[in-house]
């Protein structure tokens, strides 16, 4: 990267040869969650930022540089993030996968998280890619939480709380390699949706939204709706219409999507027909699950 000034720290289960520049320091933490591992780099590190970033993603090269400017503009900016795109360099099924979640049809008003798009304050934000001051942190508390995922919605509401901004801005960028379609991805999925259904009734100023129930809408839609055609005919009709329409959204979708991408031909069709089972399968992962985390008295990681 182009910043000089930073250092790594490595937060492993375990201590393992190696063989790093005097910049980087690895710090065993023992199989805990990663959101005790980065309260312990927290606690280590020298630095007035911390900024946070996964195992399976790297940084733009001004990925610091493009951060720091934002810091600087205003003290009331307590945390810088940006978006996690999926590398070129990816398989076709991890290609797949980062084109599901790049998907409006999936990730609706939060596809920021996944694509460049325009600047904004956000209230929550995933810690693949995620800048805060030091002090700040220290001062919330950090993650706390033995959460994960979700253990960053709860680190943005502390920071909500303390009278901060996050600003999500383009330049800070970061390349995040997905996991494959179809059981990894989904997989993912089914974590993603327990924990969100969970906090919509633990911490509701951040995740009581309204855009986070449509799967699970979709899911009693299509069950139910399946149930009372039999019943009542003029609702065949109408189930039939819904079913079809959603299907020409998906199918026109992951089309646009596939064939927007740089690969050849082949893989074209393969991506329309991995992201298009992606999408529905991401659904009905998601509204199924979300509904299980609204019904749960509390995490298995608690």
């Amino acid at each position: 990267m182009d910043c000089k000034d930073y250092e790594v720290i490595i937060l492993p289960d375990k201590s393992f040869i190696h063989s790093f520049p005097s910049s980087v320091r690895v710090i065993p933490t023992g199989e805990v969650t990663p959101p005790y591992k980065r309260d312990i780099g927290a606690k280590k590190a020298k630095g007035e930022i911390l900024a946070f970033i996964d195992d399976d993603a790297y940084p733009d090269r001004n990925w610091l540089n493009e951060a720091m400017k934002i810091f600087k503009e205003d003290s009331n900016i307590g945390c810088v993030c940006g978006p996690a795109v999926t590398p070129s360099s990816d398989g076709i099924k991890e290609k797949a996968s980062g084109l599901v979640y790049s998907s409006f049809l999936v990730s609706g008003n939060h596809i920021y998280r996944y694509l460049p798009k325009k600047r904004r304050e956000s209230i929550d934000f995933p810690s693949c890619n995620f800048l805060v001051r030091k002090d700040l942190f220290l001062k919330v508390g950090g993650f706390e939480k033995p959460y994960w995922p979700g253990e960053d919605t709860f680190l943005c509401l502390k920071i909500l709380k303390a009278g901060k901004k996050i600003i999500y801005d383009p330049k800070v960028l970061v390349y995040h390699h997905r996991r494959p379609l179809f059981k990894v991805h989904l997989k993912q999925i089914r974590k993603y949706a327990l924990h969100r259904g969970y906090f919509v009734k633990k911490y509701p100023e951040n995740s009581l939204r309204i855009e986070y129930f449509f799967p699970s809408l979709f899911v009693i839609g299509i069950m139910g709706g399946f149930f009372l055609s039999f019943y009542f005919t003029f609702l065949f009709s109408l189930y039939i219409f819904f079913l079809s329409f959603y299907l020409f959204l998906v199918l026109t979708n992951s089309a646009i999507l596939a064939f927007r991408e740089k690969v050849n031909l082949v893989n074209k069709i393969k991506l329309f027909f991995l992201v298009s089972s992606g999408i529905i399968l991401t659904h009905l992962f998601y509204g199924i699950y979300f509904i299980k985390g609204l019904l749960m008295q509390k995490m298995s990681e608690e």
